[in-house]
């Protein structure tokens, strides 16, 4: 069985990024395959380097506030390039009252500042073996 593929991108012109190789790094050393997008990315490009990645898992990070429009569209982007079973999370600065949001529009979890990667890293693990379960 090939390692978890996993793309850790931040979308938006957020250019904070250290929380992001954090989890990146985390999630390396936990035995997974990373590709980080870099800062500055634009939903279509994180959808396109998912494609051609083959990546199991998305993980956004935004701490300019405007993960309302870019974690959905992300979603939206990666689901239009026939994307559906990629697991998308998110991370960063997101009120506790925009997740129910995040979630309906597709993002599954949304690990806030202070969050262990070990919870990060149990989390894909989990959700990735119940899909796969399921079928």
């Amino acid at each position: 069985m090939r390692p978890v593929r996993v793309l850790i991108a931040k979308p938006g012109l957020d250019g904070h990024d250290r929380g992001a190789k954090v989890v990146a790094r985390a999630l390396r050393d936990a035995g997974m395959e990373v590709i980080y997008t870099g800062i500055r990315q634009t939903p279509a490009q994180i959808a396109a380097t998912a494609l051609q990645e083959d990546v199991d898992v998305v993980g956004l990070s935004s701490l300019s506030g405007a993960h309302r429009t870019l974690f959905p569209r992300v979603v939206e982007c990666l689901r239009e390039r026939g994307l559906e079973d990629v697991l998308v999370v998110g991370g960063g600065i997101v009120p506790a009252g925009d997740v129910p949001a995040l979630k309906a529009a597709g993002v599954a979890e949304v690990f806030g500042p202070g969050t262990s990667t070990s919870v990060v890293v149990e989390y894909i693990r989990s959700e990735l073996e119940k899909r796969r379960k399921a079928g």
